[in-house]
């Protein structure tokens, strides 16, 4: 087999060390070397000193992380790699073997990279998951409130729309801080809500116990620090997206898609989309938002779709189940969807067709234009008028079909 690269180097990274092995015309070199950063260093001074001019590893967990900014830094040309995709054959498996494995499949130009972004979108990447996980940690704690208020039976969730609202949380500071009287909580109602008054006496009648009380100070308290956490990583990220902000309103502009949702898409895709995905289906694919494909002798197995960018993935169907009801386009695609398919399958139909239509604006500079409600109506409206005829018909009535004037 040609060789492609004459000096290449694989790495078998791990928590603790890594094991790399370096390919040139003169023959191979192997060493093992601690993650720490003293030692890293001398790693990439030894890769350099070998003349070496791409490394390969694999993509294990997050390890991959500190050897892959030391080679950015450095101009040297990396590839992480699906483990998946370079499996070895089945024998003797150790440390050395894997670094020659990969050094070997390197060497020959049989690797290919998986989608790493430059270090300011790994950068942001960071900053907008980390919030996605304060904004669900903040969710739970919103759904154990409830949970302590069912357990001494106070209602308050199925008067209020919105236990959090500013009227509600301050019924809950008042219990927290040991109010019982039903008639008092009432009073913190404002505005709409004070026509509810009767019914929130009701369902604030309950037993609270002391331990009950710590806890919903506690989780109050704990929801405040969230939502100070969630505003100050708002500011950091709005100002790493200054630069982007037409990109931002453009994917904006689609239902079911806010400011947070935008600025996540454009974190986990980049601004480059282009050149980075050839075509829609090609980013589509990497979000893991098709079906698998998987025959063998003529028979279709399991369509049970990839391992892809689980965050974008669920960012996208979380969008998809917000606009289940919506008048337009995509809210159509979802019911139609549904009523065939089921609630899931729908919610992944919209979330790749909300992947498609981000593509195609980011890539075309153009804003989202909606087809509306009844697009798919027009599309068939001939078969909608022979079905609709035919029920009609087998019910008895004989139907005349005269277009308006």
């Amino acid at each position: 087999m040609d060789v492609i690269i004459e000096r290449a180097c694989g790495m078998d990274v791990h928590k603790d060390n890594i094991t790399a092995c370096i390919m040139t015309p003169d023959g191979k070199e192997i060493q093992t070397f601690s993650t720490k950063t003293l030692f890293l260093l001398k790693l990439i001074d030894w890769v350099k000193e070998r003349g070496c001019t791409h490394v390969a590893m694999e993509s294990t967990s997050v390890y991959w992380k500190p050897i892959v900014n030391l080679l950015e830094s450095e101009e040297i040309e990396f590839l992480v790699v699906n483990a998946q995709h370079m499996k070895a054959l089945p024998g003797r498996k150790t440390d050395v073997k894997d670094a020659e494995w990969i050094a070997q499949l390197l060497r020959h130009g049989l690797l290919k990279a998986s989608f790493i972004p430059n270090r300011t979108q790994r950068e942001l990447r960071e900053l907008v998951r980390y919030r996605r996980s304060i904004i669900e940690e903040r969710a739970r704690q919103h759904n154990r409130i409830q949970k302590v208020l069912e357990g001494a039976n106070i209602k308050l969730g199925s008067v209020v729309s919105d236990i959090m609202g500013v009227s509600a949380k301050d019924m809950l500071r008042a219990i927290a801080d040991g109010e019982d009287d039903p008639e008092k909580l009432a009073n913190f109602a404002r505005r709409t809500m004070k026509k509810k008054k009767e019914e929130l006496e009701l369902a604030l009648k309950g037993y609270v116990n002391p331990h009950q009380r710590l806890m919903l100070k506690t989780i109050l308290t704990h929801i405040d620090f969230l939502t100070e956490q969630i505003e100050m990583l708002d500011q950091e990220i709005a100002e790493r997206v200054t630069s982007y902000e037409e990109d931002i309103e453009r994917l904006d502009s689609i239902p079911g898609i806010a400011r947070r949702m935008a600025e996540q898409i454009l974190a986990e895709i980049g601004t480059d989309v282009k050149n980075q995905f050839p075509t829609a289906a090609h980013l589509c694919s990497w979000a893991a938002l098709v079906p698998g494909h998987n025959e063998s002798a003529g028979k279709r197995k399991s369509t049970k779709s990839k391992k892809g960018n689980k965050y974008l993935r669920s960012a996208l169907t979380e969008a998809a189940q917000s606009v289940r009801g919506s008048k337009n386009y995509l809210g159509a695609l979802y019911r139609r969807t549904a009523g065939r398919k089921g609630n899931k399958r729908a919610a992944i139909v919209v979330a790749h067709a909300i992947l498609r239509i981000a593509y195609y604006l980011l890539t075309r500079k153009e804003m989202y234009v909606d087809l509306g409600e009844d697009y798919f109506d027009k599309k068939r409206q001939e078969s909608i008028v022979r079905h609709s005829v035919r029920r009609l018909e087998n019910l008895g009535y004989s139907v005349t079909i005269t277009e308006a004037s």
